[in-house]
């Protein structure tokens, strides 16, 4: 809420009464993390841990005011470096003079000098709270605190306690049982005070223990966080309806999310409903507070503080988090190694590429490559029950050793407006239908697809069963689903199947998919990028007015699209560009060539058939039956409209957008203008080289969309049909016999690609243009 400064008498925080938009989030420092970070060999301190000597910002160490050190690095393994502050002179600050003893802050002075401030921080938030309840109190059938055994939950609960009536609202403590070894003793402490208070206290906790979910997920990481669903929401939505008696209820979760935290929770309001738990409304009564007025209410009213903060944690969390990282690793992993360990061991064992190579094992995990995977590929674990693939116009379902039976699954979609059809196989079954099916009803085949997903790997972890609140899913004795109301909610989780898509791999389909298909998140190129780096060239990257995240995803685009190297230096087409105009509608009919193997390229190329208007709406479904988020699939529509406003669209015809005011409407790709055959021809040697340098084909395999190959037909790429490039094809064998030859005669068509590569078709346009 307010501003804070560092008060030199005290050693402590001083708020002032300026409103504060910003936060360096401030913690006290004590003298185990001193000692554990190596500042013994610096400073003088006293070994006591009842009162912090200084406060620390993230790496950046102040006492009494003055800056006097930061860290720098470190990981699992090794400390991060002390660098100590210099003055101007180059010479050391020093904490205290003449190497002086440390002075602990004095709390009871820090504590009276913001007494007044705080009384307002205080009391504004029990009103809200207050208000919250009243507004909500006889429309919702139970109100709770979701404690984590951390400060900003204590504070929370401590508030909460204050404002309102007696057994009023009950504490949910989600026990993930990863818990730190101070944090269970924290929440003994709060339990006993509740209990004693009489506050009804619960514990939820997974059936599953961590080494069990870790060994069927794999590893958590920062894009495949199964974690927190399985050990935290669902086993917690599951106490609550056993404390109401109802699978439907409706509650008011109090929670200690506070927006300085991060920028993600900087968007957060007081109060939603569903965001954190489907059907529930969330209060977040201490969003605007700052860490600095965390701290001094829990040392105004002397609530019990959690150890692992004393240790130099900077959150109290779940043990060896995928968020976590550099000094945090370190200072989690020294202070309770013994509970850690366990859980590295786990992450080594389930590597599969580095398995026999210690060295490369202990990198992987004290460099956080375990923490960035975003799929099961290299997983020991990984055992793939589903896959599905497009042959000859069917999309096919394979599943192989199911662990659940999809015909319960299935009852979730009520009719299905589509033929499928079902053959058993050894150890499994098949599953197929029509595959032009995925353009025309997206969101319905997406969700026909994640029945199979949950049939191939649920592992029973409930969250589907959570996510129904209509109590029409079952796992007390085997997965049963009786009365299903077709809501979609147990569909509403990444892929169908938190497992399924924490050890998805590729599953078939077209292997251009690879890659990101939001490449490009929301700096899709500019006109006036392209426009420059034509004129500057290689001397661009030094003189652009671009974020460093727009300079990295233009410098993917150029790449994608030949004009330059994978060291970022332009490229022969560049040279072909400058020679013959940037906005030569050759140039760009080359470029779209290259852009046609970008994963975004190839999902504009293989779902918006040319000369059909796809609203925005229907756009997202596509996109999102592919397995896009939602927001990603926002930045995949409007990158469509920038690329149709460079020449691209302008000059190749390629799409466009129309608009209501700046808002996308929908969308259409049209049949490009080429002006030179040249363009086809390297298309087409490109497409042979990608399909493994296969030479020899008919038009009718050219055009065929259901066939599974690595190249893309230049048919589909400008949205040709049979008879015009039937005639392009003789041109072309007509002009250059020596890269290709084409034949049509009763009825037969053979298309040979002569041993010429792509780049030999550039040097050819160069010589010609």
């Amino acid at each position: 809420m307010y501003s804070y400064t560092y008060d030199e008498s005290t050693g402590g925080i001083l708020l002032n009464s300026t409103p504060t938009l910003f936060s360096k989030e401030p913690r006290p420092v004590y003298a185990q993390e001193l000692d554990m970070l190596g500042f013994d060999k610096y400073w003088k301190y006293e070994k006591q841990n009842d009162i912090p000597y200084m406060w620390a910002e993230s790496v950046n160490y102040l006492y009494r005011g003055k800056h006097v050190a930061k860290l720098k690095g470190g990981d699992l393994y090794h400390a991060p470096e002390i660098i100590l502050t210099t003055d101007e002179n180059g010479n050391t600050i020093e904490p205290e003079p003449q190497g002086g003893e440390l002075k602990p802050i004095d709390l009871k002075s820090m504590i009276l000098a913001n007494q007044d401030l705080m009384d307002v921080v205080e009391g504004s938030t029990v009103k809200k709270i207050v208000a919250s309840y009243e507004k909500y109190k006889n429309k919702l059938d139970i109100f709770h605190v979701a404690f984590s055994g951390g400060k900003d939950s204590e504070v929370l609960l401590d508030l909460v306690r204050k404002a309102l009536p007696k057994k009023s609202f009950v504490v949910v403590f989600g026990d993930t049982g990863m818990e730190f070894p101070d944090t269970y003793k924290t929440v003994d402490i709060i339990k006993k005070s509740c209990e004693e208070n009489e506050i009804p206290f619960y514990i939820s906790k997974s059936h599953f223990k961590p080494c069990e979910s870790w060994r069927l997920f794999g590893p958590p990481a920062r894009v495949l966080r199964w974690c927190c669903s399985v050990h935290k929401s669902t086993p917690q939505t599951l106490k609550l309806r056993e404390i109401t008696g109802k699978d439907d209820y409706v509650g008011l979760d109090y929670v200690g999310v506070r927006k300085h935290e991060s920028t993600a929770r900087s968007e957060y309001e007081y109060e939603n409903f569903g965001k954190k738990q489907k059907g529930q409304f969330s209060f977040n009564a201490i969003l605007d507070w700052t860490s600095a007025e965390v701290w001094l209410y829990l040392l105004r009213y002397n609530l019990p503080i959690n150890e692992a903060y004393k240790k130099g944690n900077s959150r109290a969390g779940c043990l060896f988090c995928p968020m976590g990282g550099n000094k945090g690793d370190y200072v989690q992993y020294t202070s309770y190694r013994k509970e850690i360990t366990p859980y590295i061991e786990m992450i080594k064992e389930m590597n599969r590429r580095d398995q026999g190579n210690e060295q490369k094992l202990d990198s992987y995990v004290s460099c956080g490559g375990w923490n960035a995977r975003k799929n099961g590929r290299d997983l020991t674990i990984n055992e793939q029950h589903y896959k599905d693939e497009i042959t000859d116009g069917k999309c096919v379902i394979t599943v192989t050793n199911p662990r659940t039976d999809w015909r319960q699954w299935i009852k979730t979609l009520g009719d299905i407006p589509f033929t499928y059809y079902f053959e058993e196989v050894e150890n499994g079954y098949k599953v197929s239908f029509d595959a032009k099916l995925a353009k025309q009803i997206p969101t319905e085949i997406k969700k026909f697809k994640q029945v199979f997903h949950k049939a191939a790997h649920c592992v029973g972890c409930r969250v589907c069963e959570t996510n129904c609140r209509f109590g029409c899913i079952s796992f007390k004795n085997g997965l049963e689903i009786t009365n299903c109301l077709h809501c979609g909610q147990c569909h509403e989780i990444d892929d169908g199947c938190l497992a399924f898509h924490s050890l998805r791999t590729s599953t078939g389909g077209s292997k251009v998919k690879e890659g990101s298909i939001n490449s490009f998140a929301n700096h899709a190129p500019k006109l006036d990028w392209i426009r420059d780096f034509f004129e500057q060239g290689n001397d661009y990257w030094e003189f652009n007015g671009l974020g460093p995240n727009q300079v990295k995803m233009f410098q993917h685009f150029l790449r994608d699209a030949g004009i330059l190297n994978s060291k970022n230096v332009t490229t022969d087409l560049f040279s072909l560009g400058q020679k013959i105009g940037w906005q030569s509608n050759v140039l760009w009919g080359l470029i779209l060539a290259n852009l046609a193997y970008n994963a975004q390229f190839t999902w504009y190329i293989n779902n918006l058939d040319v000369g059909v208007f796809y609203e925005r709406e229907k756009l997202s479904e596509l996109l999102m039956a592919d397995g896009v988020s939602k927001n990603d699939a926002t930045s995949v529509i409007n990158a469509y409209k920038r690329f149709c406003e460079t020449p691209l669209g302008t000059v190749l015809g390629w799409g466009s957008t129309l608009d209501k005011g700046r808002q996308i409407d929908s969308v259409v790709r049209s049949k490009c203008f080429i002006s030179d055959n040249i363009v086809l021809l390297y298309s087409l040697v490109k497409f042979a080289e990608k399909c493994n340098d296969y030479r020899e084909f008919t038009l009718a395999w050219l055009m065929n969309t259901g066939i599974e190959r690595t190249g893309i037909s230049p048919t589909l790429i400008y949205g040709l049909d049979y008879e015009e490039m039937k005639s392009v094809l003789l041109g072309l064998s007509a002009k250059y016999p020596d890269y290709i030859d084409a034949s049509f005669t009763n009825d037969l068509d053979k298309i040979t690609i002569k041993d010429k590569t792509s780049m030999d078709v550039l040097k050819l346009c160069e010589e010609e243009l």
